[in-house]
């Protein structure tokens, strides 16, 4: 079986990083080396210092296709695997994500590589990170430009080794200043445009994290092929565990501050809720807290644990977390002292590998609080009270025999009386009553008389015993029943928190089930949850595997699927409010998707009104004028001199013919409204419609200045559609525009599209009122007759729309409106058009 060739990839954050010379750089290295190296493929783009590297380096030569008039170069992907060496051959490959011309083996570039790879041979491509299929729609918001050749992540992913080429923006803006990337009539729209700094910036930083999120996936991979569980402290991951109280503050900036000091660390909030409660805050102090962690860029994470130090360090084990941070006991020394290491304590004995940071505060030490042991009446509260009573009655009874004297009865009953308080206190009603009997009986046996018998002389003595006795069992009864009070109201609370918690999460506008699901997973430590609807899976969190499946039902045959042992009933109640919370999620859905469907009808019926109104106001004007100027020649007859004549009839067909234009606006406004447009598109010069819109509105070189930079390239378009669109933007811009600057109209392409700008110099729009000149019938202020029903720019930016283009506003510099039309530009020939309904 032949074995896989290696994949390489040098991936940049934007055209002109320099990949296609890295690529050329690193065969001629190989080809030194006496590797078979081979181009498949290389794009120069005119680049001297690039096409200088290609000299040298074996090339098969492309395989030529002509598609509709248009030659076409393509990567000879058969000749390739007849000439390089199976087990020592390298090709190169550039532009991994390109479309093939139709008739090719294979539709995309990459699927190319994948045979080269299938055959054994080792490629090495080029890729930018647009070009990346998952991030293919974050790169279009940042850069308002779509692409439409992507390479899918499972075959990067796939790749043995992916590089990134970097370049700092401001470096990349010199080279393309300087004429290394494009030429020269391309740089001034390349540099306002896609290589803006801030574009720039942010696509660089979504490669270093594409790239740093890839490598991490594969180091979790490997840990789990190769069943390793211990924490690699490949990057810092701190946790913070929050109380609620006022250090979470402080705890929070000292771990961003650790996470930032690492380089890349990542940042993470714990809050744990439980029986016995590590919370001591209230909801404020924990929501101006969580504001906190999403300000330092981190994750917030809510928890329910019977065992808080246990929970913590399971918590951060299972994310591969670094370093743990919690803050200085705010107990008193004295509650210390009784109740053992406490949290932070416990916490650094199961932590193993993980770095325990104990960070002082302003709050520590300052409370005074009886211990807190366990749960509330656990068996560890009850075997501690118990201890007590076994160990401190006999040391209590031997200080008291000591120091014995006649006549002090009264203070010996009351020494006991505070023994078995406290030990009520401590350990509840069982190990009050073992006090009590025990201090009952040596209260007899050593100190009434007759002493070291069992026996009671004065009946007073015996009341004073029995109501001793009773005060013991009342005070343990009523320590019972306020800390089971307590573990009811810390359930309770922590239940609420957990709703808080998801409720905070949909209103910051998370996914509102996933939210739902995660936090119960979380809260219960539920291996998997599932949501159920009409027999399809909604969200689904965790892995199901070696676990029991139970279920909730939901409303409308649907049901809540969760992997978990031993709930209490507790929690299974607070998952059947989580449940209701679904089903009403569900049912928000199932609304916002009606109200999705009827918007349109309703968009359709503002358009309908907003026609009739136009009907009402607009087309009375020159209707109202070709009537009276027929009125006219009708009425007055022969008397009428020629001028008169020729006056009303030029009236009547000015009239007539602006009526017959507004009519067609409304028409192909009520189209594009519908979605039947049709178009025919074409490869399309675009100075051919810029050149007729010129002539149609009887513009000149006074009016309109071209520069029209995009030379032999062509656009698909639809040639009528584009000029109307020309027309309306020129229209417009001509009616805005001073005087004394007359329009400027530009072209230029790069990355595959053709930009056509068209530049006024009036008063323009503020930025806010963008979208808002795009609605029909709006005219931002013109309300003379002669500005028509506000159409052009409604009906311009559906006509692009249709073309697959895009038409957005910007801000001329000292002042003005430019309009960019984006187009792609045509890779087909000029033979037949296509036709399309949108």
């Amino acid at each position: 079986m032949t074995q896989r060739g290696r994949l390489r990839v040098l991936l940049g954050a934007a055209p002109g990083v320099g990949k296609t010379f890295t690529m050329l750089e690193e065969g001629q290295r190989l080809l030194a080396e006496g590797r078979d190296v081979v181009i498949g493929i290389v794009e120069t783009h005119g680049r001297t210092e690039t096409a200088r590297m290609v000299v040298g380096i074996p090339m098969v030569a492309p395989r030529t296709v002509i598609h509709r008039g248009i030659t076409l170069s393509e990567m000879d992907l058969d000749a390739l695997l007849d000439r390089v060496d199976r087990d020592h051959g390298v090709v190169l490959v550039d532009e991994l994500a390109h479309s093939n011309a139709p008739g090719s083996d294979h539709e995309k570039r990459w699927e190319d590589v994948e045979a080269l790879l299938s055959a054994g041979v080792d490629v090495i491509a080029t890729l930018n990170v647009q070009h990346i299929e998952s991030l293919n729609d974050v790169v279009e918001r940042i850069t308002g430009v779509a692409q439409r050749e992507t390479v899918p992540d499972r075959f990067l992913r796939g790749a043995d080794q992916i590089e990134i080429i970097d370049l700092s923006p401001q470096a990349l803006r010199d080279r393309l200043s300087g004429g290394f990337v494009y030429p020269a009539e391309r740089i001034d729209a390349a540099l306002s445009n896609y290589f803006r700094l801030g574009n720039l910036t942010a696509l660089r930083e979504l490669t270093l994290l594409w790239l740093a999120d890839e490598v991490d996936q594969a180091l979790k991979n490997y840990r789990r092929e190769h069943g390793i569980d211990a924490t690699w402290e490949a990057r810092e991951r701190i946790v913070v565990a929050l109380t609620g109280g006022p250090e979470g503050e402080t705890l929070l900036r000292r771990g961003a501050r650790i996470a930032a000091r690492s380089g890349g660390g990542e940042l993470t909030a714990v809050h744990v809720t439980s029986q016995d409660g590590l919370r001591a805050g209230g909801h404020e102090s924990l929501t101006r807290q969580r504001a906190l962690v999403e300000k330092l860029g981190g994750s917030y994470h809510q928890l329910v644990g019977d065992d808080v130090p246990a929970t913590l360090v399971d918590f951060a084990r299972s994310i591969d977390a670094t370093q743990l941070v919690l803050g200085v006991s705010r107990r008193g020394r004295i509650a210390a002292a009784l109740s053992g290491p406490g949290i932070g304590g416990t916490v650094i004995r199961a932590s193993g590998s993980i770095d325990v940071h104990i960070v002082p505060h302003s709050a520590a030490g300052r409370t005074f609080a009886l211990p807190h042991v366990g749960g509330a009446l656990s068996p560890r509260r009850q075997v501690l009270g118990g201890v007590a009573a076994l160990v401190g009655g006999p040391l209590l009874t031997a200080i008291l025999v000591l120091f014995r004297s006649d006549g002090l009865l009264t203070s010996d009953i009351l020494s006991y009386q505070l023994f078995v308080v406290l030990i009520a206190l401590l350990g509840g009603i069982w190990p009050a009553l073992i006090a009590a009997v025990f201090s009952g009986t040596a209260l007899d046996f050593f100190f009434i008389q007759p002493i070291h018998t069992v026996t009671i002389a004065d009946p007073l003595h015996l009341l004073t015993l029995v109501l001793y006795s009773t005060i013991a069992v009342v005070v343990s009864f009523v320590v019972d029943r306020a800390a089971r009070y307590t573990r009811m109201a810390r359930r309770a609370a922590a239940e609420s928190e957990l709703i808080q918690t998801a409720a905070g999460s949909v209103l910051r506008g998370d996914d509102a089930v996933l939210a739902l699901i995660t936090q119960a997973r979380e809260a219960f430590g539920l291996a998997y949850v599932r949501i159920v609807h009409a027999d399809q899976t909604v969200a689904c969190v965790g892995d199901p595997v070696g676990s029991v499946l139970s279920r909730i039902p939901l409303a409308e045959d649907g049901f809540l699927e969760i992997a978990a042992d031993g709930l209490t009933v507790g929690d299974q109640r607070l998952l059947s409010v989580i449940a209701a919370q679904i089903d009403v999620t569900l049912e928000h859905r199932r609304l916002v998707a009606t109200a999705e469907k009827i918007e349109p009808i309703a968009a359709s019926d503002r358009v309908r009104g907003a026609i009739l109104s136009a009907l009402s106001h607009d087309l009375r004007r020159p209707l109202a004028a070709a009537s009276a100027a027929v009125g006219g020649l009708r009425a007055a007859g022969a008397e009428l001199s020629a001028n008169d004549r020729r006056e009303l009839i030029d009236t009547a067909d000015e009239s007539l013919d602006s009526l017959g234009a507004l009519i067609n606006d409304l028409l192909d406004v009520s189209r594009v409204q519908a979605g039947a447009l049709t178009i025919r598109t074409m490869p399309t010069d675009p100075a051919s419609p810029i050149a007729s819109a010129l002539d149609e509105l009887l513009l000149g070189p006074e009016d309109v200045r071209l520069c029209l930079d995009h030379g032999d390239h062509s656009v698909d378009a639809d040639p009528v559609l584009l000029q109307r669109v020309v027309v309306n933007l020129l229209t417009n811009a001509t009616r805005h525009s001073r005087s004394d600057a007359p329009v400027t109209v530009t072209t230029s392409v790069f990355d595959h599209l053709l930009e056509l700008r068209i530049i006024d110099h009036g008063d323009g729009v503020t930025a806010e009122r963008f979208e808002d000149i795009f609605l029909p019938f709006q005219r931002l202020g013109d309300t003379d007759n002669t500005s028509g029903l506000g159409l052009g720019l409604a009906l311009s930016r559906g006509f692009t729309d249709a073309m697959h283009g895009t038409l957005t506003p910007e801000l001329t510099p000292g002042g003005g409106l430019t309009m960019v039309v984006s187009l792609p530009v045509s890779i087909h020939g000029s033979e037949a058009p296509e036709e399309a309904t949108v």
